[in-house]
Order: C-alpha cells, then structure tokens, then sequence
C-alpha cells in the first residue's frame, strides 16, 4: 500500500529542512506528521499512542534545538517516531520493527540523531547529563536534553540522575512529558503530587503574577538578578509545596505548559534555551492525541497491532477451532484460582498488570494484587518483605527488566532464601521489540545464584503445575518460572493441578544414537522435529528437563550412559545457559560425549518477528532437525540396519 506524506512533510529529509519553515507552517507539519504516522503504523503495526502524543513536542525540538549537535535523548522510545521521520528515515519507516528494519526504539548505530539507545525506561536523564559533564569538560557549547515520561519518574534511576544534575552545574533541560500513562496508568504517590501540580490553579496564577512581576523589577546596583532569582524561588516556595520536589534537587521548575501547543512550546524552549544549568520543563500532553480512540483508550492503542484508521477496527486474526492461549493469560488465570485456595498468595508487577496479565487478578482481588510503577528493585524487595511474614508472592517481571533487580534477587532474596516465586515473562527472543527486550540471558544469572531453583514448562499445564508447586507450603526456596512471550500449545488448557517434584524432568521419548535435551518452550519445536527426523530413519530420545536448578540428575546418568551424542535446546544465551549446565554435569561425572548446544547465540540478537529470529538463532523445529543430521552424519542407525 502506497502512504504518501503531507506535501510539507515530504520536504524534510532533516531537521536542518525543518527550520526553514515559518513558525504558522509548524502547525501543518504537526498535522502531517501525526497522520503519517497513523497511517503507517496502521498498516504496518508499531507504537502507536506514546508518538502521537509527543508530535508538537518532537518538532519543537528539533526545530530550535540544534540536533544532533545538541543532544536530544528519548526515554524508553516508544513516543520517538515522530523523531525517526524529521530525521532522515521517513521514507524507511514502513520498515519498522521488521527483520533488518528500522528498530522501534532509538538506536546509536541507526542514525545520528539517536544519541542514546534505549528500550528500559528511566535512562534518559543519567545518559543526557552525562553527555552535558563531557560537553563542559571539552568546552562545547553543545545542549543535552533528555525527555522522560511521567511513568519512568518513577523509577529510582531517574531521581539518582536528577539528585546529580541538580548538583553537577551542567547546562541540561529534563522535559517531563506529563500524560498520566505509560503503557497503563502510572500509579503512585507520584502521580498525585504531578496531578496536584497539574490542576492547582492558585499556584500556576500566582507563579505567573511573580514572573511578570520579577520581570518588571529594576535590576541594578541595589537589586540584582541573584537577588531576583532568590526571591522568586522564596516566594514560590512559600505560595506552594508544588515545586518543592524538583526545586530542592537543585532543578529549575518551569511548567506546566500545554505539550500540544507548537508555539507555547517553541517560545518556551527558545528561552530555556539561554538559561544555563540544570532546569526541568513539565508539559501536559495527551496520549494517542489526534486519534479520537486512542485518547480515549491509552492502553489498549499503546500498540494495537494493524487497524482500520478510518473505523478503528483492530484486525484479529479469525480461526474456526480453538487455539491455545498466550502463557501471560494462563499466568493471569491460574494465580486466581491458586489464590482463591490459598489466602497467603498475592501479586506484583512493575508497571505490566495488562503485558502480564496481573490485571485480572488486580480486578478481582484488587487488595491482593499490586502495580508498584516501573519499579523492578522495588517489586522484588516489596516481595521479599511480605514473603517474610508467610505471604506467598507471585513477583511477575519480563526476563528483560528483570536484570535491573538482579541484586535484590541475590541479596534480599537468595541470602535471606525466602520463598518468592519469581515469574519471569517474554523469556526468550520476544520479536519485534528486539534487542533491549529480548529475555536472553536470565538462565544463565539466575542459575549462579544459591538457593533458586530455576524453572520453565514446555506447556500450559506444565505452568499451572509449577506455580501450584511454587506455592505449596512445603516449597521453601525462592522460585523462578519462567516463560515466553506468546501462545502455547493446548488450547484444553485447564488441567488439573498436580505437584512437580523439584528438579525431575521427564522423558518424552526414548530413542537411538542421539538424545535431545530440552527446557521450556522449545521442546515443542524438538518434538516437531522429531517427527521430520523419522523420514530420515532417524530416531532421537527426547527430554523434557523442566528445571535448570537444580537439575534432573538421575535423567542426566540415563542420558550419558545411553547416548554418545546429546543436543540441547534452549531459548536462552547458550554461554552460561542450560546447555552448559549439562556439560558442566558431563564433566564433573567423567562422561564422554559428543555435546551441541542450541539456543540464542552470544551476539546481540535484532528485531523481527519470532519466527524469523528463532530461525536465524537455529532452535526452529528446521534448525534442531538439521543439528541432528549433521550430528548423525556418516553414523549408521538402528533403522538403516533394519532396511
């Protein structure tokens, strides 16, 4: 399908086209810019909500800021393709998080323009001082400007930049882009204390009245600009607490203004723009502004997938028999019915109740269930501390963000070894989101730790089993369940519930010559291969080892006494991961054999959709099949022999 872009938008290859428009022509390029992105991502899937909020900001900036000499930083990504397209990729934005396209999020060696890469939230104001310190050190009159989200202020990471910017002396401008959502509500203190900004009118008058009237006051010999300075921050301290948060860590508080407002915006940056040091700009914006449904439904347009933009109708796929349903979903159900049986147990997310399907339990238990913001350290250690008065905490976080919590696993959880199960969803390659979200390496940190133990179901049964398991009162170690984005495989999926035995694997099928060792969800593509290997005459063992930690070690002796030559699966990091796992148990035992592993190689994996990457990585159904036959090559079978 042919998108063409607004004639004025057409025109702009760079900012540097941008900033030959009239001030009245940033209306119209506002306007074009927000429906090519409707239409594009319409089409072709993507973001969608976050960047048509940011629209008259984006071009704000890059029409007074002096890119990419001046540094501009995007938090978590989700709102730049308005940034992507004024700078050079429009005509390559259909492109879009498809296998060797553009990456949804900014990324270093794209473009540029991308100062920083980023996909976690909360960065922007660590990198952007950064990038400001080195500037002043080299003696560069370069701006930094980093623009985060009312939703990643919550996180601890943006305090610790601004607790610094505030007293580095470096010329760096936060833009709280203020829109009450990040992919759900945000929640949280926080949030009240910007809503209480936001909507106090005797503040924002008063604050206004002591501008003009600051403005008006003789500055000379007996009254000078630092005396101004300290009598407007004494009287706007004393009219109201509203600035005292940013102001006491040492940031200039402008705000708020309207975000939506292209002129509003261009005066304002144009000014803040002359004032050095560390400053903060709140502006109000609108998510998903210019796109009625989206307004009105953040969370459901933060990524719809393809839609009708003129009905609004979001295209689903149509299948005429049952299907198996996303693992999230069986997550979400199944803590209900745990839960409904077991008083002790509760829920936490940062920030994912909808990605992770807490949100059903958050519905229907609301005082048992909990969205702490994008908080991963304060999720696990929150979990640590009910689980230390009985609680049974069910902590959900993508394998992804679960890296920045990593020592509140080890310290507040492993040491103490208290019984949190720790759910880890879109483990694995997760697609289209690429390489900041890909839940690649969590087998190989989590599997250091003392005391885990450390799980993952090949199917929806076996996840209801581990977290029945997890919650038993028997089960007095931290637990990890982790799992991949998507759908499963039985679309019968409400089993009844049964208790794993820690660290037993099963066996799926014997077999000769070859043994296949799987963990989670991969073991489906192994079994689909095996049935492909029989036309070959070829006839592996499979499986299923359920438990990385700790292993299944009776299954293992079977294993290196039967078979000479073993291959694992995994959707994992293969350096560190289960695979060598089973080779640190072949060694440790003095079994000789011939050992591949699959699984996500030690490279940075890119964006596509899973089953391109899940190709590329060779742990495809294609891909452990053809292991197999090189494996067994010039090896006569069992069923060669037998004609």
């Amino acid at each position: 399908m042919d998108i063409t872009p607004g004639p004025l938008l057409t025109t702009i290859n760079s900012p540097a086209d941008l900033k030959q428009l009239t001030r009245e022509q940033l209306h119209q390029v506002s306007d074009e810019l927000r429906q090519y992105i409707i239409d594009v991502v319409s089409v072709h899937g993507g973001h969608f909500a976050a960047s048509l909020g940011v629209v008259e900001l984006t071009v704000a900036l890059h029409y007074i800021y002096n890119t990419p000499y001046d540094q501009l930083v995007w938090d978590v990504g989700h709102q730049a393709y308005g940034h992507k397209i004024l700078t050079g990729r429009r005509d390559e934005f259909h492109t879009n998080r498809k296998y060797h396209g553009l990456s949804g999020f900014p990324k270093r060696n794209e473009s540029e323009y991308d100062t920083f890469g980023v996909g976690h939230s909360s960065t922007s104001i660590s990198a952007a001082l950064g990038m400001a310190m080195a500037a002043k050190y080299k003696g560069e009159n370069r701006k930094s400007v980093a623009v985060i989200g009312d939703g990643a202020l919550t996180a601890g990471l943006a305090f610790e930049g601004m607790n610094h910017a505030g007293v580095a002396d470096s010329d760096v401008l936060i833009i709280l882009n203020d829109n009450c959502m990040s992919i759900d509500p945000n929640v949280g203190a926080l949030k009240e204390y910007l809503t209480d900004i936001t909507t106090s009118h005797t503040y924002n008058r008063l604050k206004d009245d002591i501008w003009k009237a600051l403005g008006k006051l003789p500055v000379g010999k007996n009254f000078t600009r630092e005396m101004a300075s300290k009598l407007e921050h004494s009287i706007k301290g004393f009219i109201s607490k509203s600035s005292n948060l940013f102001e006491a860590l040492n940031l200039r508080y402008f705000g708020p203004i309207d975000g939506n407002n292209i002129t509003k915006l261009v005066d304002t940056l144009q000014d803040l723009k002359k004032i050095p040091g560390p400053k903060l700009l709140h502006v109000l914006t609108v998510k998903g502004k210019g796109y009625a449904l989206a307004e009105k439904e953040q969370t459901l347009w933060h990524a719809p997938g393809l839609f009708d933009k003129i009905t609004g109708e979001i295209y689903k796929k149509k299948y005429e028999t049952p299907q198996p349903p996303k693992y999230q979903d069986v997550f979400g159900h199944t803590i209900i019915e745990l839960a409904e049986k077991n008083d002790k147990i509760f829920g936490v997310t940062p920030a994912m109740p909808s990605g992770s399907s807490l949100k059903f339990m958050m519905d229907k238990m609301p005082d048992r269930a909990f969205d702490v913001g994008i908080c991963e350290q304060h999720a696990v250690t929150l979990s640590a501390g009910m689980a230390t008065q009985g609680m049974r905490v069910f902590c959900n976080i993508y394998s992804s963000f679960m890296q920045r919590a990593y020592d509140q696993v080890v310290h507040d959880v492993a040491i103490q070894k208290l019984p949190v199960v720790m759910v880890l969803d879109r483990a694995g390659l997760v697609g289209e989101d690429g390489s900041t979200h890909h839940g690649a390496y969590d087998i190989a940190f989590m599997r250091c730790i003392p005391n885990l133990v450390i799980s993952a179901p090949m199917n929806e049964s076996e996840l209801r089993n581990l977290m029945y398991t997890a919650q038993l009162d028997t089960m007095q170690w931290p637990f990890v369940i982790r799992y991949p984005r998507g759908q499963g495989v039985m679309p019968e999926w409400r089993t009844p519930f049964e208790e794993i035995p820690i660290g037993k694997g099963r066996k799926l099928k014997d077999g000769q010559d070859i043994a296949i060792l799987s963990i989670g969800h991969p073991g489906n593509f192994a079994t689909t291969a095996i049935r492909e290997l029989k036309m070959d005459g070829l006839n592996p063992a499979h499986y299923d080892m359920r438990f990385v930690k700790p292993l299944d070690e009776a299954l293992l002796h079977e294993v290196f006494s039967r078979y000479d030559k073993v291959l694992t699966v995994e959707d994992g990091t293969v350096t560190g991961g289960f695979g060598s796992a089973v080779l640190e148990f072949m060694a440790k035992h003095n079994y000789k054999a011939e050992v591949k592993i699959l699984g996500i190689p030690d490279a940075i994996v890119e964006h596509g959709t899973p089953k391109e990457l899940y190709h590329e990585c060779g742990y495809d159904a294609p891909g452990i099949a053809a292991a197999v036959r090189e494996m067994m090559k010039g090896k006569v079978t069992v069923s060669q022999l037998l004609g």
